[in-house]
């Protein structure tokens, strides 16, 4: 649509060349309707996009799965409020862990696997109920960070592996 506009712009420009320099006014009425059609595309794709709720003109428009887990729970007595929420506002992605300065630097020399979801930000322990029954991969957890993964707030990966890293230290310490 933005291609149109600019060749239309550009048609506009084209044709007040002429009536500037010719006394002929149609070529200025040519123009400013070449100027009206690109205005009217523009409001014709401004009123699409915001139809298809895409969030602005170039934004890359990104297609998420829902599985019947990541669907929010409609609370008792909603009625059709909790129907007509926008599929965006369905999806519920847990929040970062807050993980201790401390902790990530342990995490980050190990290799202890942790889970993640295609296309989510977030990795979690194996048992993570927020992971419930979504299909996961598998990746050691230096790799995960590496990939920009961020650890889970449920499940708390970065407090239970350092932990679990600190008992084994102890262990074999003793």
């Amino acid at each position: 649509m933005l291609y149109i506009v600019l060749l239309l712009v550009l048609a506009a420009l084209g044709l007040l060349v002429p009536a500037l320099t010719s006394a002929q006014t149609h070529w200025a009425w040519l123009s400013v309707g070449a100027s009206g059609a690109a205005a009217a595309v523009l409001v014709l794709d401004w009123w699409l996009r915001r139809r298809t709720g895409a969030r602005a003109a170039g934004a890359a428009v990104v297609d998420h799965q829902v599985s019947a887990g990541d669907r929010r729970e409609a609370p008792r007595g909603a009625g059709d409020e909790a129907l007509r929420s926008p599929p965006d506002q369905a999806l519920l992605e847990p929040a970062e862990e807050d993980a201790d300065a401390a902790d990530a630097l342990v995490v980050s020399e190990l290799t202890d696997e942790v889970r993640v979801l295609d296309e989510r930000p977030r990795y979690h322990l194996a048992d993570c109920s927020w992971l419930a029954s979504r299909a996961s991969l598998g990746l050691p957890v230096d790799e995960a960070r590496h990939l920009g993964f961020t650890p889970c707030a449920v499940c708390r990966p970065d407090a239970g592996l350092a932990a679990r890293k600190r008992t084994a230290d102890r262990s074999a310490a003793d």
